[in-house]
């Protein structure tokens, strides 16, 4: 178990790190970006692209820094992060042939499962928020000013999809000894859905659409989350725990 901390909260400090090094050269960049905007937007191959252009001119500081932040670091990185912190929490074990020795602990079951499952969602999701916290201060230095209320809310958000991701990859981790063919497969479906969040006529039945700069614009409007987008998302993770509690049940070594 120490050993497994370690390595989580090694990744998720990685992981902070490299969202913080993406995040300081792009709203830095925000002065140039908002003055040659439209030559950005007649570069722009696709129609979705154009629109996102069309999105960050009229949003301001705010959606160009949720664009970049949450919707570019934070849906690759993050999606990247999620699925590699889930598939081995069981299936690494049994990968390794120590899962007779991790069920061997004199704690419950659902404990042991409990305790993996925080460690990695905590992995993933407390480096958005912590990274999103220096965003203020960074837009100081460019003359520009956010509160903290619209940019948590969107970090929320965004933990919510990635919640959802590192659950369903958990999930099938209490199933499986190959970490390795989950961490695939869950990375292949992620890169074909934000390929059809590029193609306008399919864009709508991407699931990073959930999380792209017109929903983070609508989360400053309205000063909170919408339930209409929290509530499935989150009900996705809640489900997919209690399913990864029931099979980890009947799971042998």
């Amino acid at each position: 178990m120490v050993r497994w901390l370690n390595s989580t909260l090694g990744r998720g400090i990685g992981f902070f790190i490299v969202l913080e090094l993406m995040l300081v050269p792009a709203v830095l960049y925000w002065p140039d970006f908002s003055k040659h905007i439209g030559k950005f937007r007649a570069l722009a191959p696709l129609p979705v692209m154009r629109g996102i252009i069309d999105t960050l001119e009229t949003g301001g500081a705010f959606a160009y820094v949720t664009g970049q932040h949450f919707f570019k670091g934070c849906n690759t990185l993050g999606v990247a992060a999620a699925v590699l912190l889930s598939v081995g929490a069981i299936a690494g074990e049994a990968h390794r042939g120590t899962l007779e020795i991790f069920l061997a602990r004199p704690i419950s079951r659902a404990r042991l499962l409990t305790e993996r499952y925080v460690e990695g969602a905590l992995a993933v999701c407390l480096p958005v928020f912590l990274s999103t916290l220096t965003i203020p201060a960074l837009l100081e230095h460019i003359g520009e000013k956010l509160t903290y209320g619209p940019l948590l809310w969107s970090a929320l958000h965004t933990n919510l999809l990635l919640l959802a991701i590192y659950s369903l990859g958990f999930f099938l981790s209490t199933l499986s000894r190959t970490p390795l063919a989950i961490a695939f497969g869950l990375l292949f479906f992620t890169i074909l859905q934000f390929a059809l969040y590029l193609v306008e006529r399919v864009t709508h039945w991407s699931l990073f659409r959930l999380t792209d700069v017109e929903r983070f614009l609508e989360i400053q409007k309205r000063g909170g989350l919408d339930p209409k987008y929290w509530l499935p998302l989150a009900g996705v993770s809640l489900a997919l725990y209690i399913a990864s509690l029931r099979a980890f049940a009947r799971r042998t070594p």
